[in-house]
């Protein structure tokens, strides 16, 4: 039986000198807003985003990026919710706040603020509307087995498609993390974008699961690697899918609905009976 160890490492130079770039960028930020304002610099942003910088040289150049490349959809599938969606999550947590005015050079910065029309488009992006259909319209392009067979055997093709899961999954979790703390958005809005996210994903995941022969040509004459056949290869894909989002949107909700609630009962006109129930004392 194959394994994922015999298929070796996809050691390419583009997600090195990224990466690099990425940590270089955080490296100078964190530092300068350190040393003015520690609170908002505290160490575990600094591990979670180098760990999402880890997490995403694992997909692109570990074997699990070049099984995904061969035979193995479920392989291809893990790299793909790694790079579109825990990546974009922990960096987002990580940039949030001031942090993030501090990581993006200053020359971009300015250079958004002085063009009014790409401001204005830079903002309806980030907007939930905008971030929903941009991540949508991504998933299911990408995931029409042409196009998803084309991009498995291109690598222009594969590049642009990793590129779009990255982008979009930035995009949605920014919302959801409401990483530049504008506040515009409120809870029941940024939970409504994760329960949209989160039926498109399954929907996708349960049509993998329930097919009753693989839907992907490329994959449908795997060659045994870890000793699955393609139909129970695509069973795994969208069983990795679905406990992804599971995970990742699940601690969202979870996150999301206990900050909503502390910062109900924060306020003076919160219920005293509501207090009492949380065990909450009253201000």
């Amino acid at each position: 039986m194959t394994t994922l160890a015999s298929v070796g490492w996809s050691v390419s130079p583009l997600p090195i000198v990224l990466a690099a770039a990425g940590l270089a960028l955080f490296a100078s930020g964190f530092r300068r807003l350190r040393a003015r304002a520690p609170r908002h610099a505290r160490w575990w942003r600094a591990a979670l985003f180098c760990a999402a910088v880890a997490l995403a040289l694992v997909a692109a150049i570990s074997p699990l990026h070049a099984a995904g490349e061969q035979d193995l959809l479920s392989a291809h599938m893990l790299e793909h919710v790694i790079i579109g969606d825990l990546v974009p999550a922990a960096l987002m947590v990580s940039l949030q706040g001031p942090l993030l005015a501090f990581v993006v050079p200053a020359v971009v910065i300015a250079g958004v603020t002085r063009r009014p029309r790409l401001r204005a488009a830079l903002g309806r992006l980030v907007m939930p509307a905008g971030a929903v259909a941009i991540w949508l319209t991504s998933l299911a392009m990408w995931h029409i087995p042409a196009v998803y067979d084309a991009a498995a055997t291109s690598f222009p093709l594969h590049l642009l498609e990793h590129a779009s899961f990255m982008l979009s999954g930035i995009l949605v979790w920014f919302v959801l993390v409401d990483t530049a703390r504008r506040r515009k958005t409120s809870t029941g809005v940024r939970l409504a974008v994760a329960l949209t996210l989160f039926t498109a994903g399954q929907f996708l995941a349960t049509t993998l699961v329930l097919a009753a022969h693989p839907i992907y040509p490329h994959y449908a004459t795997g060659s045994g690697l870890l000793g699955l056949s393609p139909l129970a290869d695509q069973d795994a894909a969208g069983l990795v899918m679905m406990g992804e989002q599971m995970l990742t949107l699940g601690l969202f909700a979870v996150f999301a609905v206990r900050r909503h609630l502390d910062e109900s009962l924060a306020r003076p006109s919160a219920d005293p009976l509501v207090r009492q129930v949380l065990g909450r004392p009253s201000p």
